[in-house]
């Protein structure tokens, strides 16, 4: 078997447009095994391959435009602010461009 994350957040959720938002996401993301997403529990439960970090399933499901209220990861409870994005080195341009 292979190893696997639990992620389990509380979101807050008002209709089924709201859930179904939710949802969409979980559903194109590469790596999610199963997702249940409970408008009456405001919850929503994604099993991912070893591989997916929490920060990226928050990040999606942040997207979505809903409050996430708290979260954890393998039973281990877990930020729901997300991660500052890693900087990147500019590059610069070459001297022929910058005429």
């Amino acid at each position: 078997m292979s190893a696997e994350h639990t992620y389990k957040f509380n979101v807050a959720m008002h209709c089924d447009g709201c859930s179904g938002a939710v949802e969409r996401v979980l559903k194109k993301m590469d790596g999610v095994k199963s997702y249940n997403v409970s408008l009456k529990e405001q919850t929503a439960e994604v099993i991912t391959e070893e591989s997916v970090d929490y920060q990226i399933v928050l990040e999606k499901i942040k997207k979505t435009g809903k409050k996430v209220k708290s979260g954890e990861a393998d039973g281990k409870e877990m930020p729901v602010e997300l991660l500052p994005a890693e900087p990147r080195p500019v590059e610069p341009l070459p001297v022929e461009a910058v005429a």
